[in-house]
């Protein structure tokens, strides 16, 4: 059974990003974008991303994802980032805050 689970979040005709889970919980991201004849992927994961979980990724990425949609690429070319999330920033997100806390100066 596959470690990783991949929650497509957007696409175009050449590049794909994922939210990537783990045990049901989200740990990373996964942006791929593919060229004509390489595809290259940016994966950020947690900072305690060991050498083994980091190729047991990149390998589930390159088979259920990246082979699924070039599968004739002559090569996969993989840049990992090991980080923690900062947060999560949007307009439209910090207008729902502002709305929220001038609504009755507190978050629901």
């Amino acid at each position: 059974m596959p470690r990783f689970q991949f929650d497509r979040e957007s696409r175009t005709p050449s590049s794909e990003v994922y939210i990537i889970f783990a045990d049901d919980a989200e740990i990373g991201r996964a942006d791929l974008h593919y060229g004509e004849d390489v595809a290259s992927a940016t994966l950020c994961v947690p900072e305690n991303f060991s050498e083994d979980d980091i190729q047991e990724l990149i390998a589930e990425v390159d088979e259920r994802l990246v082979m699924t949609a070039k599968p004739y690429r002559e090569d996969f070319v993989a840049t990992v980032w090991l980080g923690r999330q900062a947060g999560v920033y949007s307009e439209e997100i910090e207008e729902e805050f502002e709305e929220d806390v001038e609504g009755n100066g507190h978050l629901d």
